[in-house]
């Protein structure tokens, strides 16, 4: 198996250099002359000029663009040879759908997603090795994919295309939504008094204990604070000095923490609790 990547990217780069010890990544092409030159060096793979070359040269060709750039570069695929080869990409929005009648190029369609936060590649590489993988896409090639992720000790998980914005949801619950709640924090205790790197500095053991938690125990058991403990005077108070739009954004996550707190303490009775939310 020769894989080829379109797009030397974060993703592109870090993941051939992830796939690269098993001898198999060819190299890659992208718009960037420099950026294909720079992740081919990083890989020690090789600089394609185009994609025809690529292609040619390949069985499995990683589309590693931007979202928005995956089905341009499938309109210029598809008008190659590719009868035989495993068209695949990254996204994690997207299903393997977006590359429309490929079935009657005679390639198969494929979605790869890392389950993981790709933001730097020379770091990224060492995160792939402990990430979960998802995929999804033609069936007959579901094993072979999944069982050369796993050759590298992945766990491979596969889904449905249906379900795959609704995956992606998830992951940008955990990972992305809990920045906006780090800035709210940060800006409310610059309202106390703290500069923006003391505020930062102050929550950071906050932030990183209750993610490990969260991650080893799940919700339920990682649960602590006033909603848990049904406080309904201290919940009261924070209603009472958060401006509107953060009066918003408690409200709505408290009332999901109420459920995870009565999850995890069933014999305990939250009905005022709940009052004082939909007041």
């Amino acid at each position: 198996m020769k894989i080829g990547f379109i797009g030397a990217g974060k993703v592109g780069s870090s993941l051939g250099k992830y796939l690269s010890v098993s001898g198999n990544v060819a190299g890659y092409f992208s718009r960037s002359e420099n950026s294909s030159r720079a992740a081919a060096s990083f890989t020690s793979s090789k600089f394609y000029q185009n994609v025809s070359s690529l292609v040619s040269e390949c069985d499995v060709i990683f589309v590693t663009t931007p979202d928005g750039v995956v089905a341009d570069v499938w309109e210029q695929l598809k008008t190659l040879s590719i009868s035989g080869k495993t068209i695949c990409h990254c996204s994690g929005s997207l299903s393997s759908q977006v590359f429309e009648g490929i079935e009657q190029t005679g390639a198969y369609a494929m979605s790869v997603h890392p389950l993981q936060a790709i933001s730097d590649r020379e770091k990224s590489v060492h995160l792939l090795k402990g990430c979960i993988f998802t995929i999804e896409g033609d069936e007959r090639k579901i094993d072979e994919i999944k069982s050369f992720f796993e050759s590298f000790g992945n766990i491979v998980k596969t889904i449905s295309a249906k379900d795959k914005t609704l995956y992606h949801a998830a992951a940008v619950f955990v990972s992305n939504l809990p920045i906006a709640l780090t800035q709210v924090g940060v800006d409310i205790l610059m309202r106390c008094g703290f500069d923006y790197d003391s505020a930062l500095k102050a929550l950071a053991p906050l932030i990183v204990g209750s993610a490990t938690n969260a991650a080893q125990k799940g919700a339920v058991n990682a649960l602590t604070g006033p909603v848990e403990r049904g406080d309904t005077e201290t919940v009261s108070a924070h209603l009472g000095v958060i401006s509107e739009s953060e009066r918003e954004i408690y409200l709505l996550l408290t009332n999901k923490l109420v459920d995870v707190a009565s999850e995890k303490n069933p014999d305990r009775d939250y009905t005022e609790l709940k009052k004082i939310l939909e007041e």
